[in-house]
């Protein structure tokens, strides 16, 4: 009975969907019927006999589209939690009623997005397959469907993992910094037409092509380019209305019975699609008509904009330069996957525009309709990008003439189902191509290049109104690399680079001469940074981000790192307008496996705004205070609530010219906001509770942190990003208050050899050279231990310790103190502070591990 009312649910469903049109006759335009209910599901393999309409499938879940049965990403350092990211097959199964179906001759299934590899049957009859995970396609169905009785829809979803032999073995992307998740993610459904129509077989296109050229105050030439599948005789009729609906041009001819039929509209007066400043979109209703009689419709919206990429002015969009500035986003949310709707996609997009961004990167695919549509209502710049990443085979080969053949499918795809978004400048062909072949992963035989030629050439012969661009990772980078690794600049119209100096090379100050240098080598190609970025963990939190070395491809990583990684960013690429766009990697944190890294298991975390969407972290408000009109006050580190010292820096993010500040009731003063960032140094905040409240004009923002007692002393775990809180309560702040000296961490399987006193999670960061530390306490007697970690051996040590002017330790070896590298040892001596200060010196070749600090006669904790 269950499994029957399903079925009744699933024809009711379609027989209320299918309803004519008023005003047209039975059997002539197109009728859409969404397919999202009814469906029966099974995760994991089954036998071919599952796309039989005998087949038994009531033990399969109901499941309604969007579905994927993956969702992988979790907030946990858990080594193991469960996630759903199995990959291979996935089977669905829909049961149509075919009295119910549409009163059509022929008709469509239309797939949004499958992933990876879809094959589709109907009643049993294969009917056809798809490779490619982001693209929308259809298959004619006519002859497979039956009007008396039921109808069984049948598809199986395939993202197996890419490897020789596997299914997706010739399905880019062949490997990525995402994870490809299988299912029904996207809406299906069913077409349904006359015998003449606009075209439904052209890759998924919607069969009609609108650009605007010679453009001018008073007129554009509107090319509208309609496929058909028609007899000669009938006629197309294309209407042109504004954004408020009003006609403003139309055009009626004639087929001769062609595929194609072109018309080139005159537009009086065009309003320009001008970005986010005026995103006006027109609409072009395309009719097939056979006299009076409709035989189909198709309403596509365009812009009309005209735009130019300069090496040396960057973008400029209807005549004035509009330096690009913006983020990449991928399309995963917590806990669903890939299987979001339009609710999302709103979400997604409202948080982009608040920011204050005017272009997004689709990363690293095809997007879906409803983003594209959102970026031409909200005047975003788009780069749209194929899904080629990594590489180009699994060893040292060139692309196999199977992926080949694909990759051209894809673009084909993207260019020709996008091609009338206004939003829509570039096609991306390919994202770090040659990482793998960079790291010696793959020999020199799999070079990228020669495909990427084959697709640019393959994208201006679609489109040669938009260039292509390429993403590059490697060229000219810090780090060992192959000598065969190819350039890849050239081999596209614009350039892309992905540099994440900071992170993972290098420091963010390398960032602008490093560009500087790319433009000298490459005068004569556009560039842009298309990735920048850091991780930002929302629980992990660090006192100085300068106090040690990022683990970048571990833990942690606090939220304040990634905020002054941008802080020190963003002006190098704002300084240099000969850069067409810029876009930080990334706007959302995203699934990807196997990733151990901050807070979270896979998922990266370069996101500025959480992976759930409810959070958005202090570097999406260092941007919105930068690129954005509204008003903005954001005081930083509000989720650093237990602070580990007593004093601290309190930063404040602002667009206004200045800002006060206030503790507890107490003025603290107003501060200028250069650079829009506004700081109080050296707050000394009460013990207990603090309410810090910034104010400009009216605008006001408040946090509350808990701070320790200063009077009980204080530990700084030296040259290390992290701090912690001990079992008896007593808080360990991250490396603070030093000024010199180089941060190092001790990693891999040394950790595992660290021993000695002290807490062991003190032992593996320190800092060496010549270096001091100005630590804020009351005046008063103190007991200081240092804590000493020799790394590695080498040459006896002669460390020179001054506390407030006077000697404390002289030509100190702490390997000799310890008896052996990797063991703590320790070192105290008891000092008067009388000024607020406690100065410690430490002379040429030092290195220390930690120090503690407590009032004198009071024992340290082992």
């Amino acid at each position: 009975m269950p499994r029957l009312f399903l079925l009744l649910i699933a024809l009711a469903v379609l027989g209320a969907c299918v309803a004519t049109p008023r005003g047209s006759p039975p059997g002539t335009d197109r009728v859409v019927t969404p397919l999202p209910h009814g469906w029966r599901f099974l995760d994991g393999p089954a036998p071919v006999a599952a796309a039989q309409p005998g087949f038994d499938d009531g033990d399969w879940a109901p499941v309604a589209l969007p579905h994927s049965w993956n969702a992988l990403g979790v907030y946990t350092t858990e080594a193991n939690p469960p996630q759903r990211k199995r990959q291979g097959e996935g089977w669905y199964r829909l049961t149509l009623d075919g009295a119910a179906l549409p009163d059509r001759p022929r008709h469509y299934l239309q797939f949004d997005a499958v992933g990876n590899v879809a094959d589709v049957w109907v009643n049993g009859r294969h009917v056809g397959r798809h490779a490619g995970a982001f693209s929308r396609f259809r298959f004619d169905v006519t002859d497979a469907l039956v009007r008396a009785g039921p109808n069984l829809i049948a598809i199986r979803a395939d993202n197996s993992k890419p490897a020789p032999g596997s299914p997706t073995e010739h399905v880019i992307p062949l490997l990525g910094d995402f994870f490809i998740h299988g299912g029904l993610y996207r809406p299906v459904s069913l077409v349904s037409v006359g015998d003449a129509h606009i075209d439904l077989l052209d890759h998924g296109s919607p069969g009609v092509f609108v650009r605007a050229d010679e453009i001018g105050p008073d007129a554009a030439t509107v090319r509208v380019r309609t496929k058909l599948r028609a007899p000669a005789g009938v006629t197309v009729a294309t209407l042109l209305r504004d954004a408020a609906g009003r006609e403003v041009a139309r055009d009626v001819a004639r087929s001769d019975g062609s595929a194609a039929i072109e018309q080139a509209i005159r537009l009086p007066a065009p309003r320009l699609w001008d970005g986010r400043r005026d995103p006006h979109l027109y609409t072009a209703t395309v009719e097939l008509r056979d006299g009076a009689r409709l035989l189909d419709r198709v309403v596509e919206r365009f812009g009309v904009r005209r735009f130019a990429i300069d090496p040396a002015r960057g973008f400029v969009l209807n005549g004035r330069h509009l330096p690009l500035h913006g983020v990449s986003r991928h399309q995963d949310w917590l806990g669903q996957g890939w299987a979001i709707g339009r609710a999302e996609h709103e979400r997604d997009m409202a948080l982009i525009a608040e920011m204050g961004a005017n272009s997004i990167r689709f990363a690293h695919y095809q997007h879906a309709e409803e983003w594209f549509d959102l970026s031409d209502e909200a005047g975003m710049t788009v780069w749209a990008e194929l899904p080629f990443v990594n590489k180009v085979a699994f060893g040292d080969a060139a692309a196999s003439p199977e992926l080949i053949a694909n990759a051209r499918a894809q673009m084909i795809e993207l260019i020709r189902q996008n091609y009338n978004h206004p939003s829509v400048v570039t096609w991306g062909t390919g994202n770090e191509v040659d990482i793998d072949l960079a790291f010696n992963r793959l020999g020199p035989r799999a070079d990228a290049r020669p495909l990427l030629d084959d697709l640019h050439v393959l994208s201006r012969a679609e489109d040669p109104s938009r260039p292509t661009v390429i993403a590059d990772c490697c060229e000219a980078t810090p780090g060992d690399k192959v000598a065969y690794l190819p350039v890849l600049t050239g081999h596209a119209d614009l350039m892309g680079y992905n540099r994440y100096f900071g992170w993972y090379y290098g420091k963010p100050a390398d960032l602008g001469p490093h560009l500087d240098m790319l433009r000298a080598r490459h005068p004569t190609i556009p560039i842009s940074v298309s990735e920048y970025g850091a991780g930002g963990a929302l629980s992990q939190h660090s006192d100085d981000p300068e106090g040690g070395p990022i683990s970048s491809g571990g833990r942690p990583h606090p939220e304040d790192y990634q905020a002054w990684f941008h802080e020190r960013s963003w002006p190098q690429l704002r300084d240099r307008p000969y850069l067409w766009g810029n876009w930080i990697w990334n706007m959302f944190d995203f699934s990807t496996a196997p990733r151990r890294e901050g807070d979270a298991t896979d998922i990266n975390d370069k996101g500025l705004v959480s992976f759930d969407r409810r959070t958005r972290k202090d570097a999406f408000y260092y941007y919105k205070a930068q690129w954005s009109a509204d008003p903005v006050l954001h005081i930083t580190q509000r989720r650093y609530t237990r602070r580990a010292y007593p004093v601290t820096d309190v930063r404040v993010y602002s667009n206004a010219p200045a800002a006060r500040l206030s503790l507890n009731g107490r003025d603290l003063g107003e501060r200028p906001c250069p650079e829009r960032i506004c700081v109080w140094p050296a707050v000394r905040l009460d013990a207990g509770a603090n309410r810090l409240v910034a104010v400009a004009g009216d605008l006001r923002d408040a946090v509350d942190w808990d701070a320790p007692d200063a009077a009980a002393g204080l530990t700084i775990n030296a040259g290390d990003l992290a701090g912690f809180t001990a079992a008896d309560g007593h808080r360990t702040g991250s490396d603070a208050f030093f000024r010199g000296g180089e941060a190092h961490r001790i990693a891999g399987a040394e950790v595992e050899r660290l021993s000695g006193v002290g807490d062991a999670r003190l032992r593996s960061g320190y800092r060496t050279g010549r270096f001091n530390y100005a630590i804020p306490l009351p005046t008063g007697r103190w007991r200081v231990t240092l804590l000493f970690v020799e790394p590695t051996i080498r040459a006896p040590r002669r460390i020179t310790v001054a506390a407030e002017g006077r000697m404390k330790l002289r030509a100190f070896d702490p390997r000799a103190a310890a008896g052996d590298v990797l063991r703590a040892v320790e070192r105290s001596f008891d000092v008067t502070v009388d000024d607020g200060t406690l100065d410690l010196d430490f002379g040429d070749d030092a290195i220390l591990s930690a120090i503690t600090v407590r009032p004198a006669g009071r024992s340290v904790a082992p």
